[in-house]
C-alpha cells in the first residue's frame, strides 16, 4: 500500500472515530475542568442532611460515618456537639449538617472520569485513552511528509513535547 493510501485510510479512521467519540469527548473536558475545582465549593450547590447516627462514636468514627473529611469536633455543650459543618445531637443520635455536592450530572462525569478498575466502566476510560492515542498517532497521517505543513506541525509537536516537560518538571 502506498504512502497515500495509507494516509487517506488514517484520515477517514481519524475523521469517523472523531465524530464518534464527539460526546464523550465533551463529558471529559468538562468533568476535567470541574474536577480542577474540587477542592472548593465552585459548582457545588450545598444541601442540609439529618442523619441518625450511633451515640457512642469517638471524633475519628463520627467523621467517618458522615462521610466528611478533616472532621473535626469544635465544643460540646450539653448533650450537642458542634462541628464545622453542623450539629449532633448526643441524645437522639441525630446529626444536622450541610454538605457540598456536584449537581448529579456533573458528579456523573467526574465519577466516570475518576474510574478505576473497581468501577465497572473502567474499560470505557481504557477505550478513551486508547482513542486519544489513536489521535496523537493519526494526526501525523493526516498530511504528506514532504508538504510545508507537515513540516510545520513537526515544529508545534517539538513545542507541545517541550512545553509539556516543563510543566512536568515545573
Amino acid at each position: 500500500m502506498n504512502n497515500r493510501k495509507i494516509s487517506n485510510k488514517f484520515r477517514i479512521y481519524h475523521r469517523y472515530l472523531g465524530f464518534f467519540l464527539t460526546g464523550i469527548m465533551a463529558m471529559y473536558a468538562i468533568s476535567g475542568i470541574v474536577l480542577i475545582f474540587r477542592n472548593t465549593d465552585t459548582f457545588k450547590i450545598e444541601e442540609t442532611v439529618e442523619k441518625k447516627v450511633a451515640t457512642n462514636l469517638n471524633e475519628e468514627q463520627l467523621g467517618k460515618t458522615l462521610k466528611i473529611k478533616n472532621f473535626e469536633i469544635e465544643r460540646t455543650e450539653g448533650e450537642i456537639i458542634y462541628f464545622e459543618q453542623g450539629i449532633l445531637d448526643t441524645s437522639s443520635g441525630i446529626a444536622k449538617y450541610k454538605v457540598s455536592q456536584l449537581p448529579v450530572i456533573l458528579e456523573s462525569f467526574t465519577k466516570l472520569h475518576k474510574a478505576n478498575t473497581n468501577h465497572p466502566l473502567y474499560f470505557l476510560n481504557i477505550f478513551f485513552g486508547l482513542s486519544l492515542l489513536f489521535f496523537v498517532i493519526s494526526a501525523f497521517w493526516m498530511f504528506m511528509p514532504s508538504t510545508k505543513i507537515f513540516r510545520k506541525g513537526i515544529f508545534f509537536t517539538i513545542g507541545g513535547i517541550i512545553l509539556t516537560l516543563i510543566l512536568l518538571f515545573v
